[in-house]
């Protein structure tokens, strides 16, 4: 169901409670990490750890010796792809989550995440609310699994 703004028909808005049951699978579309995006992330939050800052580090003492990516930037990018494919105007809460980094990501990587709802029930404090948790992994290119998290948020049901 889309919402209808001066009659065009608005893209890009998220899912509802009702569109979340257990079992759905979905993915996003993939986006590649670049070298200004790493830059502008550990600039940003003040990340300049040598390990993602000096190419002179990584080549003489670091056993990684490619332009790593912190598993931070990774899961703001993979919850960037999820905002834009689910959550627009019906998110309300993020509410918790366990994460695993299972493999790194470099420069140049390009990653998408795979989605599965394994939780979705009624907001018992809240009316007009779902609860949903999800199990999404974070694929490279390459098919390697770089982080796995399971976010429980706080949906928008249609009746709200």
């Amino acid at each position: 169901m889309s919402r209808a703004i001066d009659g065009y028909e608005v893209l890009g808005l998220g899912c509802y409670f009702e569109d979340l049951p257990v079992g759905r699978k979905f993915r996003t579309i993939g986006r590649t990490l670049t070298e200004a995006d790493l830059v502008n992330f550990i600039s940003v939050t003040g990340m300049t750890e040598v390990l993602f800052s000096n190419i002179e580090f990584l080549a003489e003492e670091s056993d990684i010796k490619q332009r790593v990516v912190p598993g931070a930037m990774v899961y703001s990018f993979a919850e960037g792809l999820l905002v834009h494919a689910t959550m627009q105007h019906t998110g309300f809460a993020f509410l918790n989550m366990e994460l695993n980094v299972e493999n790194p990501c470099f420069v140049n990587d390009t990653i998408h995440v795979e989605c599965e709802v394994v939780e979705s029930r009624a907001s018992k404090s809240r009316p007009n609310r779902g609860l949903v948790r999800t199990f999404n992994r974070v694929v490279k290119q390459d098919g390697k699994v770089a982080i796995t998290y399971n976010p429980l948020r706080m949906v928008k049901a249609r009746g709200g």
